[in-house]
């Protein structure tokens, strides 16, 4: 007998090295055991699909959005922002904001670029 769980139900563990705790038990109790053990097996088959990728994603967008919103919020004075030619005064969050996206295009870019290579040099090996 192995110990019992404090997360489950009340009733008696049997350990599945000794097999004379098996026999000992009910046939409602066997079959309560053995389609436990079903819904793990198909619950461990489910673990990782595409769908729970996405929501996980989306929640944890989610979350970093709600953070950016709060940051923005806090850091509403303008500042007067320099380029080459271009002067604009914006609230510092709003201008941290468009720098975090300019750089999140540049480093699309370059990986669109480098799938684009390697499409290319797939192609020519297929030939």
């Amino acid at each position: 007998m192995t110990t019992p769980d404090p997360g489950q139900p009340e009733f008696e563990r049997v350990d599945p090295v000794d097999p004379a705790g098996v026999e000992g038990m009910d046939s409602e109790h066997k079959a309560l055991l053995a389609e436990r053990d079903n819904l793990r097996t198909q619950v461990k088959k489910v673990e990782h699909t595409r769908a729970r990728a996405t929501f996980f994603g989306l929640v944890i967008g989610a979350i970093i959005t709600i953070l950016l919103l709060v940051f923005i919020l806090q850091n509403m004075e303008s500042q007067r922002i320099e380029l080459l030619f271009w002067e604009v005064n914006l609230p510092l969050g709003v201008s941290l904001l468009i720098a975090a996206i300019a750089g999140a295009l540049i480093v699309a870019l370059a990986g669109g670029v480098r799938m684009v290579q390697m499409s290319r040099a797939l192609r020519k090996a297929k030939k």
